[in-house]
């Protein structure tokens, strides 16, 4: 069907600073010609906060999130503080050169068409986010909503954040299976009004499906989304050493003390 191959990568769990690091690696060897383009699937373990790549970290509460065990790390993308526990994280990876249109909206709106197919084999019929709308103030990324996010019913499902460099773009997002908004509260330190705003503009598709589909499950829609929609075929693959070497040296740029 001469359709184009890229890589897919599932890891296993890892920690924030390693996620985010790895990331990072695949887009600059990917821009160096050194890494094809790349599928990435992943979580995170132990549970983390990514912080936008110039977000201060005043609006996360770093002993709450000490006393609950959850790390706090810095992303190389833009946007506002995400709390990852129970979810799949996707990273794409691609070029111009791939297929992928210059431009952040419409990157955003050629990457976006992968998620939504992604959740309609899971049963959820999501959409690209039509209004940015926000809570002023707040630092948590689910209290917003962008021209790069999917809802479902009205409700945020979905957020993304991307990053180009040397012609080659990196999105990564989360696809949420269940939320604890007591836990995301105290995180981001919200007030009453404040929380009741995310339990009402937020959903997840444990709130949303009768049963919450299993995380191999997940990662078989993503594929199944990205390679009908992108036209392209995975072949699963693994980080080469230079990329792992190039992680270990992004270490200390995602770390948040």
């Amino acid at each position: 069907m001469g359709e184009r191959s890229w890589r897919l990568v599932v890891d296993d769990a890892c920690d924030g600073v390693r996620n985010m690091s790895v990331d990072r690696a695949i887009q600059i060897s990917c821009a160096r010609k050194e890494a094809p383009p790349t599928l990435r699937l992943y979580q995170w373990r132990p549970p983390a906060v990514s912080l936008g790549r110039f977000q201060s970290a005043d609006g996360v509460d770093l002993e709450a999130c000490t006393s609950l065990g959850i790390d706090v790390v810095r992303r190389f993308t833009g946007g506002r503080g995400v709390l990852h526990d129970d979810e799949v994280t996707y990273c794409v990876v691609a070029g111009t050169g791939d297929g992928v249109p210059r431009g952040v909206a419409a990157s955003y709106r050629y990457l976006c068409r992968g998620l939504v197919a992604s959740y309609g084999a899971l049963g959820v019929a999501a959409h690209v986010t039509s209004r940015p709308r926000g809570e002023r103030g707040s630092s948590a990324c689910y209290l917003h909503a962008t021209h790069a996010d999917l809802s479902a019913g009205g409700l945020k499902l979905s957020g993304s954040a991307q990053v180009w460099h040397e012609g080659v773009v990196m999105q990564h997002g989360s696809v949420i299976r269940s939320r604890d908004i007591e836990r995301e509260a105290r995180v981001f330190g919200l007030e009453s009004g404040q929380k009741l705003h995310l339990q009402a503009a937020a959903t997840a598709l444990g709130e949303l499906l009768e049963e919450v589909p299993p995380v191999p499950r997940i990662q078989e829609a993503l594929v199944e989304g990205f390679a009908r929609e992108l036209e392209v075929e995975f072949e699963l693959g693994a980080l080469s050493a230079q990329e792992q070497d190039l992680a270990r040296e992004l270490e200390s740029q995602v770390g948040c003390e």
